[in-house]
This record gives C-alpha cells, structure tokens and sequence, in this order.
C-alpha cells in the first residue's frame, strides 16, 4: 500500500471546518478525559526568538477520540504591524495504532476556533445562565471566536468592544454583524468594557509583564472573565477579587510562571476538567466573581483537528501527497 498523507490548507480547513458546537462537544469530552487521567500531553517545549514571542510543539493523545498528534505553533504579536497573522501554524496527526502521519494542516483556523470553545465551556460552569452582555477587549480573531463560540452557550445580546486600535472595533462590528447577525457597541474606553457585563473577555496580545488595564472594582458581582492574553490586561488587585480562579491546566500553568508570566495571580481553585466532570462545583451563587483563564492546551487541538480531518477527507477536500 502507498504511504500519502492528506494536505490541508488553511482554506481547506475552512471550508472542512465543523460548526461550532460540535467543537465544544469535544472539547467537553476531551476535559473530562483529562480530569480521569486518560489523555497524554507532555509539557511545551518551544523556543522564543523575539520578545513577547514563542515557537511552541504541543503534542497530545486522546484515545477516547482516536486522536494523537502535534501542532507546530507560533505567537508574533508584531505581525499585525506587517500585515501577517499574529498567530499561524501547521497540526500533524498520526494514526494512532501506526504512527504514521495521516494529515498536515493549517493550524490557524482551528486555533481560534478551540480557543473560543474552551472560553465557552470554562463559561458554561462558571458563568451566570442567564448572562447576556458581553465585553471584549481586544478585537482581532480571538476576540470574534470567542463571541462566536458564548454564542451557542448563552443568549447574547448586547456586546461591547475596546480595542487600543479603533479600525479594529469598526472591522469587529461589521464582522459580528454579518457572521453573528448581533449588533455590537463600541466603548471609548476599557472600562467601558468591563463594567456591568455579565461576560468579559480580555483577547489583547500576550505579554510578560502585565500592563494592567482592568482594576479593582471594574468587574462587578456575579461576572465571568475569561483570560485569552494570560493576565496581560490584569491588575493583579482586580484578579484578587475573584472568588474563583481556574484554568485548564494547573501543569502548564506552572511552567508558564517558571518563564515569568502570571507573577501576581491568585491560588487556582480549579482545573476546567474538575468543572466539567464535576470534581469541583462551578459557580455555586450568582454573587460569585469567577475568572477562567485557559492557557491552550495541545489537548484542544486534537480534540479539533479530527474534525476538521474526518469531514475534509467525506467532502474530497485537500490535496493528497506521498510521504
């Protein structure tokens, strides 16, 4: 038998990708696997050949999803000053019986698209039911992924948007009207964003040292922040005052504060598998300020990426190639 493996490429991904909730549904899984003990991720090695930038491997095994693999990933916020994405990357998944290589894709899709997932899920169990107002702060990809993906989870209908750069908030606003079919408003300042939502999302670039944006006070009782750039826009007072803290994974976490992020942040209270496979209780009084903060687990992209590999390959998308 010929060995090939599929190519796909970032327009292929696209037009292969799953909806949405199909995303979140595996995503559950997958962190209610990890929370038993039965996925394998190894800690991130990466190299870092600029300020504020890496070139991470992220590896992982999922058995229950058939899924083993690794994605190749790189962070340049200075990018978008060249027009180029500020995250891109290519997924390899292997057959995990064979090892061998079954498909190289674009990684960029499938980022944002996991990314916005895990915020939606983290919100499922700490978020108020009810919510229906959202910030966010930081208006690029992640910021419109993660509104796409609270979304299928909550009844949005107020979003509010800062961004540093004010084309990127008018280029959010018409992107969310047409895809999302919401309209959104544009705050003049961040604390415009944050004050009285029921939802925050704080997508801006991540940075070593915070620069602090969000103060005490600003997020009120009974809200939910999810933590996209790490605690870039974060005072460390304004994240004292959550009543729970969590993240997706407490190792990953670790290493990340060896490196010099997360210098001032509170105890975690939980892992989001606890959340999800009720080890630890969600948010339990609608007074509670709960605050999520996913760092992006190679685990979310093999959770993803099969998706994306299995619809690809029943449409005849992508263009196969010897190895």
């Amino acid at each position: 038998m010929s060995e090939k493996i599929l190519y796909l490429s970032r327009a292929d991904v696209e037009a292969a990708g799953p909806p949405m909730e199909e995303i979140i549904a595996s995503l559950e899984t997958m962190f209610r696997e990890k929370a038993a003990g039965r996925t394998e991720m190894p800690p991130v090695p990466g190299i870092h050949t600029r300020p504020d930038t890496f070139i991470h491997a992220m590896p992982a095994y999922i058995p229950a999803l058939n899924a083993a693999g690794m994605k190749w990933v790189s962070n340049y916020p200075g990018n978008r000053f060249l027009g180029l994405p500020n995250i891109t990357g290519l997924i390899v998944l292997n057959d995990p019986e064979t090892g061998l290589p079954l498909t190289v894709m674009d990684a960029t899709w499938i980022t944002a698209k996991r990314t916005g997932a895990a915020t939606a899920l983290a919100a499922k169990f700490l978020a108020r039911p009810g919510s229906r107002t959202a910030g966010v702060l930081g208006c690029g990809v992640q910021g419109k992924s993660n509104i796409e993906a609270l979304r299928t989870v909550f009844s949005l209908g107020r979003i509010i948007a800062y961004d540093k750069d004010p084309r990127a908030v008018e280029m959010f606003m018409v992107e969310m009207r047409k895809d999302q079919g919401i309209e959104v408003i544009a705050a003049r300042t961040p604390f415009e964003a944050v004050k009285g939502c029921d939802i925050v999302v704080t997508a801006g670039p991540i940075t070593k040292v915070p620069h602090a944006t969000i103060q005490p006070g600003w997020l009120g009782r009974g809200a939910f922040a999810s933590l996209v750039d790490y605690d870039s826009y974060w005072d460390p007072g304004a994240l004292a005052e959550a009543d729970k803290f969590c993240t997706d994974d407490i190792r990953q976490l670790e290493y990340a504060k060896s490196t010099g992020y997360f210098q001032s942040i509170p105890p975690v209270y939980a892992e989001l598998g606890e959340l999800v496979s009720g080890r630890k209780a969600g948010r339990e009084s609608d007074a509670e300020r709960t605050i999520a903060c996913n760092l992006g687990l190679a685990l979310d992209d093999m959770a993803t990426a099969p998706l994306v590999y299995r619809k690809a390959l029943d449409l005849g998308i992508g263009a196969w190639l010897p190895l």
